[in-house]
Formats: structure tokens, sequence, C-alpha cells
């Protein structure tokens, strides 16, 4: 593959989490005033449906395979687990603490997608080399920022505590922010969002249709959510968007983050598999940081620092050691194709 091939999924990856970050701002601002965010799932999903419905049957109308009831039942779980309980988790999750704590918990994906695909065989880890001991510290050191941030909350480092600065946010704090439940919530959201990637690589094998799997995905989605805002809200005057930040938030949430986004990261995940992908989740804090601060008025704490730090560090450590061990196991097929090379001449 040439360099602009293999940057081009680093771009995608990066844009992807942008959107993601940009989604995630809105989303605590309409919690803050009151929406509930199951009925922010079922917009959400449901334009993500007709956004690309037509997308799918015209493009890959002539490459889709034939849907089996395998395939459909993996497309089912896939919604659940990848797109309802995901998000659902991470509202929760935004709902009760801030958006920057929140995201922290997606450092921590990578790991847990590397954990959670030994088992499987498509991730291998040879403890006698100097990549394999890396990637398992890696893990360890970013699950035990993951437990820092859970358990330490520490003073507020940036970010006023005077109760007079900001009357809305600072009601919507006092009657949401509860840290001690709310780590719960995102660290459940990360594990789905794990499984996710390790679903989708075996969808991208027996149905490589992004845009078709995408729009199946959230069609299920869509019913799924919907039944679950039947059970979890009666009161239908909620299910009614009331202002244009309502609007505009599920329809970039609908087009961009439960569509595009989700067909990009299909896409990576079927080229460079579920670690390469994940592995860019950390991006969302950083522009969720920027955009919390700025528009939200939120602020730092001394734990959320110290366990994001951890959780970076091990990243890093981790990715690092993923890359040593492609190389390696690179080196031995080029050799192998030389070999063969000269053979042929000769």
């Amino acid at each position: 593959m040439n360099c602009c091939g293999r940057w081009s999924f680093v771009i995608a990856m990066v844009a992807v989490n942008f959107a993601l970050a940009i989604t995630n701002a809105l989303f605590k601002m309409i919690l803050n005033e009151g929406m509930n965010g199951v009925i922010i799932l079922i917009y959400r999903h449901t334009i993500s449906v007709i956004c690309l419905t037509p997308i799918a049957f015209f493009r890959e109308r002539r490459s889709r395979p034939k849907l089996t009831p395998s395939i459909m039942c993996h497309l089912f779980f896939n919604a659940l687990i990848g797109l309802v309980l995901t998000q659902y988790f991470f509202l929760l999750g935004l709902q009760y603490t801030s958006p920057t704590f929140t995201c922290a918990f997606l450092n921590i994906v990578p790991a847990i997608t590397l954990v959670l695909a030994l088992p499987f065989g498509l991730e291998k880890v040879n403890i006698g080399n100097r990549a394999g001991k890396a990637k398992v510290v890696g893990t360890l050191v970013c699950i035990s920022g993951a437990m820092v941030l859970t358990l330490y909350k520490g003073r507020t480092l940036v970010g006023s505590s005077n109760s007079s600065d900001n009357n809305t946010t600072v009601v919507a704090t006092k009657k949401k922010d509860r840290w001690g439940i709310g780590p719960i919530f995102p660290m459940a959201s990360a594990v789905c969002f794990s499984s996710w990637f390790l679903l989708q690589s075996r969808i991208g094998k027996v149905y490589p249709c992004k845009y078709s799997s995408t729009a199946f995905m959230s069609l299920f989605s869509a019913f799924q959510s919907t039944i679950l805002g039947l059970i979890t809200e009666r009161e239908f005057t909620k299910w009614i968007l009331k202002d244009e930040l309502e609007v505009t938030t599920v329809i970039i949430a609908g087009i961009v983050a439960s569509g595009l986004c989700y067909v990009g990261m299909s896409w990576c995940v079927e080229h460079k598999g579920p670690v390469f992908t994940s592995a860019f989740s950390p991006l969302v804090q950083i522009f969720v940081a920027m955009f919390d601060f700025s528009f939200l008025h939120g602020k730092i704490y001394l734990g959320s620092v110290i366990g994001s730090i951890l959780i970076v560090i091990g990243l890093y450590i981790l990715l690092w050691g993923r890359n040593s061990e492609a190389q390696e196991m690179k080196q031995p097929q080029e050799g192998e194709e030389k070999d063969c090379n000269v053979r042929s001449q000769v």
C-alpha cells in the first residue's frame, strides 16, 4: 500500500473522532436542558437510516451479497451492542459527569479491544519478546489509569468553583453530577464499544458493504431504541424536540455520528483491524476537552489528569508494541519473497 493509502486511514479516523467530539459536546448541552438520552438515540438512528438507505441502495446494489439469517443476526447484535448500548451508556455518563471525564474512558478502548481480541485469535501476544511485553504492560497501565479515573476525583485544577459563574450550567451540574455512580456508565460504554470493533471485523468479512451494513444497523438500532424509550420514558411530551439546538444536534448526530462515522470506522476495521481503529479513540477526549472548556465551562480534576496521563502512556506503549510486532512479522515475509525471487531466476 502506498503512502497516500496509509495516510487515508489516519485522516479518516481523525475526522471521525473530531465529528464524534462535536456531537458529544452538543449532547451535553441538550442533556443539561433536560432531554432524555434515549429520545436522542431514537431520532439519531432514524435520521441515519433515512440518509444511508439511498446511498447504500445505489452505491452497493451490484456488489451487495445475499442477506442470510446469520448475517441479519450479526447485524442485529452489532446494532444492539455497538450503537444502542454503547451510546446509551455514554449518554448516561455525560448526564452524570462531564464530557471530558466521560470521553476519558474512550482512552481504554484500545486496551479492552486487545484483551477481548486475544481469545478469538484476532490479536496475538508473544511474552517472549519486547513487543509482546510492551503490549501487556501498555494494557495494564491503561487499566490502571481507568481505575484512577473511576475511584479518585481530587481537587479542581482548572475551572471556577464559584456557583455564580453560569446559572444554567451550575444548576444542571448540581442536579446531574453524581460522581459516585457516574464512572460506571462510560466504563460500560467502553466495553461495549470495544466489543463492537470485534463484531464489526467479523461482519466486514461476511458482508463487506459498509453503507448497507451501517444502514441495517441503524434500522435495527432505531427499533431497539424505540423499545427502550417506551420502557424508560412514558411521558410522550418529552419525545418532542423543543428548540433549534435539539433539532440541530439530532440531525448532526444522525447524519455524521451514527451514519458517516460508523461507515468510516467499518472501513478502517475491514482493512486495518479492530485494534488499529480503536487506537484513535483518545482523540475524542482531546477535542471534547477543547469544546468543554470553551463552551460548557467545564472543570479539570486532579484524578482526571492523573488517570488520563496513565491511559495515554499505556496506550502508546501498547501501540509501540503492536507496531514492533508487525515489523517483526513483516521482515520474515520479505525474506521469503526474496528467496522465491532468487530461486525463480535460477
